[in-house]
């Protein structure tokens, strides 16, 4: 039996899924990953400890179970090139969130411009987890450029990345990783031992997309020479080994200075300054972000698919893969 027809069905699903976030976004209710999200904190509250150990355990549990519960479910509709096509489709517009990324920012924007500062300060946590209501204009728009550009890589190339590497469990273990990251990654007095493993976790994951991203930037920004010097030179003195580059590329070619103080769940952070030699962002930079962002976005897709098809195409045991016995000499 030819069985080539079945080899891009992930690169077909993948396409599907990713115009399915351009054209909708995330589901108002019932979005699946607030549901691992739910499920992950009640897991948390009975699992927490102070120390790594446990904190471990518990990020292997919540990953590693979305990751294989994703692979028993690919295993389980292999047999049929439509269920196989629906899973990857609806698995990479669940876990795919440029759409949203950019209506976010897009409202923070209409608010400044507008000149409602208490509009955009009220809409910001939707995007991010700084805290508002000491930001002036240009501390927003910072704010929203900087997320942004992170979100780039976390919500919709890195997501790309692990799907054309490993199909549905490979995006949706990259999903559930980047969500305990934000659930418990970060360095309050309670999770900075126990969410260690999962901030740790989230440093591998997304170290690909995070380069992938930044070099997307420089190719489709509107200033390539300064994205590639700004990212080379300021990107590694970010704290995180993932934002640095991300950020400090999209500061280069936008031409926008980013990075600095800023106030986040109460605690004052003193990061470096990225592209320094250039002028804050305003409200107009956001509209530029997103433009850079969705540009980024449609690279990494269209690579992704390409990569995913060839990847299935080279697969052992694959009609392409047999030589002589393939599709070109096999009787139909």
């Amino acid at each position: 039996m030819r069985t080539d027809g079945f080899h891009s069905t992930y690169a077909y699903g993948a396409a599907l899924g990713f115009l399915g976030d351009l054209l909708t976004g995330d589901p108002r209710r019932g979005h699946p990953v607030a549901g691992f999200g739910a499920l992950a904190g009640a897991l948390e509250r009975r699992m927490w400890r102070d120390d790594r150990l446990t904190g471990t355990a518990y990020a292997a549990l919540c990953a590693g179970g979305a990751a294989g519960a994703a692979a028993l479910a690919t295993r389980g509709v292999r047999s049929s090139a439509a269920l196989s096509l629906a899973l990857a489709s609806a698995a990479t517009w669940t876990v795919l969130g440029g759409t949203s990324l950019t209506r976010e920012a897009r409202a923070i924007a209409a608010a400044l411009e507008a000149g409602d500062l208490a509009a955009a300060r009220a809409r910001l946590p939707h995007l991010c987890g700084r805290d508002p209501q000491a930001l002036d204009e240009a501390g927003i728009a910072r704010a929203v450029v900087e997320s942004v550009a992170e979100n780039t890589s976390d919500a919709v190339v890195g997501a790309l990345v692990w799907g054309a590497l490993a199909g549905v469990p490979g995006l949706v273990g990259f999903r559930a990783v980047n969500t305990l990251d934000a659930m418990v990654g970060h360095k309050s007095p309670r999770h900075l031992r126990f969410g260690w493993a999962a901030a740790r976790l989230d440093d591998l994951a997304g170290l690909p997309g995070s380069r992938l991203t930044a070099a997307l930037a420089v190719l489709a920004g509107p200033h390539p020479g300064s994205a590639l010097r700004t990212w080379r030179r300021d990107g590694r003195r970010h704290p995180s080994p993932n934002a640095g580059p991300v950020e400090a590329a999209f500061a280069g070619a936008l031409r926008r200075r980013l990075g600095g103080t800023l106030s986040y769940a109460g605690r004052t952070e003193h990061r470096p300054v990225l592209g320094a030699q250039f002028p804050p962002p305003g409200p107009a930079d956001i509209t530029r972000a997103v433009r850079l962002s969705r540009r980024v976005g449609l690279l990494a897709a269209a690579g992704s698919v390409l990569a995913s098809a060839v990847r299935q195409r080279r697969r052992p045991g694959t009609a392409e893969s047999t030589g002589p016995n393939g599709p070109e000499g096999a009787a139909s």
